[in-house]
């Protein structure tokens, strides 16, 4: 049980610095850190934005992550308004930290 407690290394911005020490339970932590509760919605968005990565090997801006989910999800998701109710702020970083993933490359 010890390995479940272990919290994995994070870069100075809050990533992870080993991507293979991303689990569902570090993505709870990750996401309690900045206020957030996480329910299928956000999981659809977690699993999509892995996907993407996975396909493209980069993690998305914002742009390129609203036209995925789009494409994944329909418009009624695939939408900033739709992301950012979920992933306040800038929802590309935020989803991508959550994710496990590397900070996007365009975002700020």
């Amino acid at each position: 049980m010890t390995d479940t407690l272990k919290t994995p290394e994070l870069d100075n911005d809050g990533y992870l610095v080993h991507l293979s020490d991303w689990n569902e339970q570090t993505a709870d932590n990750l996401a309690r850190d900045e206020n957030i509760t996480l329910t299928p919605e956000h999981w659809e968005i977690i699993h999509i934005i892995r996907e993407f990565y996975d396909t493209f090997e980069l993690s998305p801006s914002q742009r390129p992550l609203v036209k995925f989910v789009k494409e994944r999800l329909g418009p009624e998701k695939g939408n900033s308004i739709y992301l950012m109710k979920l992933f306040p702020g800038s929802p590309a970083k935020l989803i991508a930290r959550i994710a496990g993933l590397p900070r996007p490359t365009n975002c700020f």
